[in-house]
């Protein structure tokens, strides 16, 4: 599908070369848990490919890698946007689209600029 050269780019999301693992972060201090993974991320939210969508309007701990060459991990409240439940609207995956709630200046910019960079040709 050709998209037309108008349409602005969605808040410069970038489609992830290895998809990070996105962890739900118990908030009683026991271990994160598995939640599902990232397939593309930008400065203010990703999609999060998961099999147990939550509902839109609910808010999350997450925990995630940044990624490569950026190290450390993020840890943010989130807050589900949109969900995508399993088995309808194939051929998609099934997901959440997410948007940070607090999320740092300092991973803000960090994911602005590299964002930018693989954006570059």
């Amino acid at each position: 599908m050709d998209i037309p050269s108008d349409r602005p780019k969605a808040d410069s999301r970038t489609n992830l070369r290895a998809p990070l693992i996105i962890q739900k972060v118990h908030i009683d201090g026991a271990r994160p848990a598995f939640f599902g993974y990232s397939k593309n991320i930008s400065k203010s939210g990703m999609f999060i490919a998961t099999t147990n969508p939550i509902e839109a309007g609910q808010q999350l701990e997450l925990e995630f890698p940044l990624p490569p060459p950026l190290t450390g991990t993020a840890r943010c409240c989130c807050e589900v946007v949109w969900r995508r439940p399993f088995g309808s609207h194939l051929p998609f995956e099934p997901g959440i689209g997410i948007r940070f709630v607090d999320m740092s200046d300092e991973i803000t910019d960090q994911l602005d600029e590299w964002i930018s960079e693989q954006l570059e040709p």
